[in-house]
């Protein structure tokens, strides 16, 4: 556990003693859920508008377009993993550090982080701008759209150090409690990226016209601006000192990070490779694939307004569960687990039914092809009724990220993804001709066993005493 040998909670190490922020541990548990879960549900809130935004600028270009975006936001996601998984090994870390009042390793695990997140990006911006052209073949694009994914993939590819900062520093800031930092950030990441959205594609006022391409320089330049605003964050309040101190690599540090974030790597790895694949298997549809690809980038953008109160409780259980470890109580960690997903899986089934019923209404707030239309609404009632599964699985999965537990999480998504969800998907898809409606099938499938199998690792309990140092 964090407070073992070497943990000095009164020592000077680059944290001023605050309560700012503070932790969540000594609250009620519906109090420290819900103290974390609001914030969390705005940025949830601000994600789906840039990401409806994005979709519904691009379908008033073309369903090339549309279908582009979705397909090279799978291969952006890839480039951002290591990001991603930096940022779920500082949760684990940082969390526990605050419910054992241990602010020296805090601010190691901080500064190292950073450092390692930003090492990282260097080298993958170089892999993005260099390769660009053989990664998008290899991914199988297909013709048409091939030219507008490669733009977008050479853009997002100058942004990966800022979107980099930004994951891992919104991670440090919910580690600590202090939820209202990124709320803030994402919030002007939101506003600067819609209004950049239609300013540039369009060429309102000053700006110029740029076509498709301005969908990827507002993502970029939103990034940028709000990995600022971040950084000014770390020159104020308990972290005012942490910027003054050494900043140089410390091998051990970055080490435990990496043995933490790795398997969240791996599971994103295989998660969006998967999701690339399973992209693959729709452009395999003849003269349906771009029907398919453009209904499947449109059903997810929607779905996430399903996913946000999910999500947002993902966070928060991973918080809760690593700062009440860090405080030796297991036993409040627990229930605070089966609560947050008992919840996330009410909210999400009430949601269901009604996206269920109104589904031509929700699809057609991004369709404008009748036949996209169509495939669409399919989409979206087939998959309603994963959703309290998927609640099940993000809440748990989240918990077991704040407790260290990754393998766990990384083996059950990785065998539902990759036994389950892709063979079944060409099986119905390809072989059985069922086309589109097939792989929305074996998507459900595959969600009702990711969230059963997420239920029983957490059940089994190792988490509880699991040594992350």
């Amino acid at each position: 556990m964090v407070h073992e040998e070497g943990m000095h909670p009164h020592k000077d190490n680059g944290l001023a003693k605050t309560r700012e922020g503070s932790l969540v541990t000594g609250t009620g548990i519906w109090s420290a859920m819900w103290r974390l879960s609001w914030p969390m549900l705005l940025i949830m809130v601000f994600n789906f508008l840039v990401g409806f935004t994005d979709i519904y600028v691009a379908g008033l270009i073309s369903p090339d377009v549309q279908a582009a975006i979705g397909y090279v936001s799978q291969l952006f996601f890839l480039l951002i993993i290591v990001g991603n998984a930096i940022s779920i090994g500082t949760v684990a870390l940082v969390s526990r550090s605050f419910g054992a009042l241990a602010f020296d390793k805090a601010a190691e695990y901080v500064q190292q982080s950073l450092i390692f997140g930003l090492a990282i990006a260097v080298v993958l911006t170089a892999v993005g701008l260099f390769l660009h052209e053989p990664i998008i073949r290899v991914a199988g694009f297909p013709p048409q759209i091939r030219a507008i994914a490669d733009t977008f993939l050479v853009i997002f590819s100058f942004a990966l150090g800022p979107n980099y900062l930004l994951i891992i520093s919104n991670a440090i800031f919910r580690a600590s409690g202090e939820v209202k930092k990124p709320l803030l950030t994402m919030a002007v990441f939101c506003g600067v990226n819609i209004i950049l959205d239609f300013s540039l594609v369009f060429g309102l006022g000053p700006f110029p016209v740029l076509g498709y391409a301005g969908i990827a320089y507002a993502t970029a330049i939103a990034a940028t601006l709000s990995m600022a605003v971040n950084l000014l964050f770390f020159t104020s309040g308990r972290w005012r000192n942490l910027l003054k101190g050494r900043w140089v690599p410390n091998r051990t540090t970055i080490a435990l990070i990496a043995r933490l974030g790795w398997p969240a790597g791996l599971l994103q790895i295989a998660w969006n490779a998967g999701s690339i694949l399973l992209y693959h298997i729709l452009a395999r549809l003849g003269s349906q694939s771009i029907v398919a690809l453009a209904s499947i980038t449109n059903g997810l953008r929607i779905e996430a307004i399903i996913f946000m109160p999910a999500f947002a409780m993902n966070m928060a259980a991973s918080v809760l569960v690593g700062q009440n470890l860090g405080a030796n109580d297991p036993g409040r960690a627990t229930r605070i687990g089966w609560k947050i997903a008992l919840t996330a899986m009410t909210i999400l089934s009430l949601v269901s039914c009604i996206v269920f019923v109104f589904a031509d209404f929700f699809a057609s707030l991004l369709a404008r092809d009748a036949p996209v239309l169509a495939e669409t609404a399919r989409y979206l009632r087939v998959n309603m009724f994963s959703e309290p599964f998927m609640a099940l699985s993000l809440v748990l999965g989240g918990a077991l990220q704040g407790a260290g537990d990754t393998r766990g999480n990384m083996w059950v998504i990785i065998f539902c993804m990759w036994i389950i969800r892709l063979p079944l998907a060409y099986a119905l898809a390809i072989l059985l001709g069922l086309g589109a409606p097939g792989v929305w099938v074996a998507m459900v499938v595959s969600m009702v066993f990711q969230g059963l199998l997420m239920a029983f690792r957490f059940h089994q309990g190792r988490w509880k005493t699991m040594k992350i140092e």
